[in-house]
């Protein structure tokens, strides 16, 4: 039995071997697939990687000493299939084509509801951020509007969802209220079940307000850092006092009282700030948050509060030690809310596979306190104009531009990096921020990312072969939820 006459090179823009324990996991870029390697598939690929280029007859005389040839050329067929094994002369990464968007089908409408707040944090994103007393608040009119238009766009749909945002949205709670029975109506009208979130700093929360979230089924985050002494570094009043005992205190309440819906922690990670599993252990074993993300701020250099080089691998490597710390409680069926590793969880057992880094101008856009259409709430009040408004609809000629290129990935080192498929090149906003452009990849972090997914891909297979179970219990539901 013979191969093409052709020599082969492994191509590791289509495939990557994450090896551990003995074991040989490899990872298919174009469809995220996850295969385990056997003695026969780790010693072709040992065999190419080391040759360089080998024809497949060659390969299969270097290893007929321990595999049958038929074994062997098989297999090269089956790699070859995948794109994994590539002629040498023609090697090339397998990539979607540039997505070319004609319709909108929202799924989800965000609503700055206030740019106020009443905390001063030093690292705050929002470009349109006030104090309480300069806060400029929508206008039921132009919620409404939103509202309609996401039902429009979202016909096909049996669920919409809306976030109100701010600044801190409590601070217009009137409107919040107005939105959800107009919204509530109006998915009773079109038999959508309609789904509330918000984020909040939780420092205006009353019983009364919980509730209230409670009965209308509120998807609650709250935004707090950690232990007093972390916490207080930057989430200030605007008269620059600590917020932790009102926080916490707040937070407590909440989730004494909260029954429809499991609450999580959001946590910023900002300069001198990389204690991450003293973090968790204090906000999920301490208060019993659900799940604690966090969102290191890498978006800006040299700024006083962005993370240095130094201080973001020192928040990786902390990862890594809460993501064995996930492992061993999964292998009992435990899940400890990691948020950032349950997501990485979710898109390897799904294989997910981006075009686009975020579904923000597609199933997604956030509207300001004039209407405007923007791509994600991190925009609003920013440089980028918005892609229309909620009075004249979706611009969609602009936003289809902006989408294909931002799929477009001809040119840039996301053409070939074998994580493509799961980072898609990176937050919109971050590099809108750090570089100026919205379209310019992160490459900043990209070695970072890398390690990240090599490490779940380890914890991934070691989960998939000694506990499955622990995906249908508690990563299947994620997705529904």
């Amino acid at each position: 039995m013979h191969v093409k006459q052709t020599e082969l090179v492994f191509n590791p823009a289509n495939g990557h071997v994450v090896r551990f324990d003995g074991r040989a996991m490899l990872f298919h870029v174009p469809t995220s697939a996850l295969f385990e390697l056997d003695a026969l598939g780790a010693a072709v690929i040992d065999v190419v990687q080391e040759q360089e280029r080998i024809d497949g007859d060659a390969l299969a005389e270097n290893l007929s000493s321990r595999f049958a040839r038929a074994d062997v050329v098989q297999l090269i067929e089956q790699l070859t299939q995948l794109e994994v094994l590539q002629d040498h002369h023609a090697p090339r990464a397998v990539n979607p084509r540039r997505v070319d968007i004609q319709s909108y089908p929202l799924s989800t409408i965000v609503l700055n509801v206030n740019t106020g707040c009443n905390l001063g944090c030093t690292y705050c994103y929002k470009e349109d951020l006030a104090v309480p007393a300069k806060g400029e608040r929508m206008s039921f009119e132009i919620a409404a509007r939103s509202v309609d238009l996401l039902f429009e766009q979202a016909a096909t749909r049996d669920k919409v969802n809306i976030i109100f945002f701010g600044g801190e949205p409590l601070t217009n709670m009137p409107l919040i209220r107005q939105v959800v029975e107009y919204a509530e109506t109006r998915g009773a009208q079109s038999a959508k079940a309609v789904d509330f979130s918000l984020t909040t700093n939780a420092t205006l929360l009353t019983p009364e307000l919980v509730d209230y979230f409670d009965a209308h089924r509120f998807g609650i985050s709250v935004s707090i850092d950690g232990p007093k002494a972390i916490h207080d570094r930057n989430r200030r009043t605007v008269g620059g006092h600590g917020t932790y005992d009102v926080v916490t205190r707040k937070a407590r309440m909440l989730l004494a009282r909260y029954r429809s819906r499991a609450v999580g922690a959001r946590v910023t990670l900002s300069s001198g700030t990389t204690e991450v599993e003293a973090i968790h252990e204090h906000l999920r074993e301490g208060f019993g948050f659900h799940e604690v993300g966090y969102a290191p701020v890498t978006s800006a250099p040299n700024v006083p509060h962005g993370l240095t080089q130094q201080e973001l691998l020192e928040v990786h490597e902390g990862f890594e030690r809460l993501g064995e710390r996930y492992l061993a409680a999964a292998l009992r069926g435990y899940n400890t809310g990691f948020s950032n590793m349950h997501q990485l969880m979710t898109d390897l057992h799904e294989g997910r596979r981006k075009s686009l880094p975020c579904g923000a101008g597609v199933g997604l856009l956030a509207v300001d306190r004039q209407g405007g259409l923007n791509l994600c709430h991190r925009f609003t009040g920013s440089d980028l104009a918005p892609f229309g408004n909620v009075a004249s609809g979706i611009d969609s000629t602009r936003l289809g531009e902006f989408l294909g290129r931002a799929s477009d990935r001809d040119g840039t080192h996301c053409a070939t990096c074998r994580i493509r498929n799961l980072c898609a090149g990176g937050c919109y906003h971050e590099s809108w921020v750090r570089y100026g452009d919205p379209h310019h990849r992160t490459y900043h972090y990209c070695n970072l990312l890398r390690r990240w997914v090599d490490f779940g891909i380890r914890i991934y297979a070691q989960l998939s072969a000694r506990n499955p179970d622990f995906f249908r219990a508690h990563i299947e539901p994620r997705r529904a939820a």
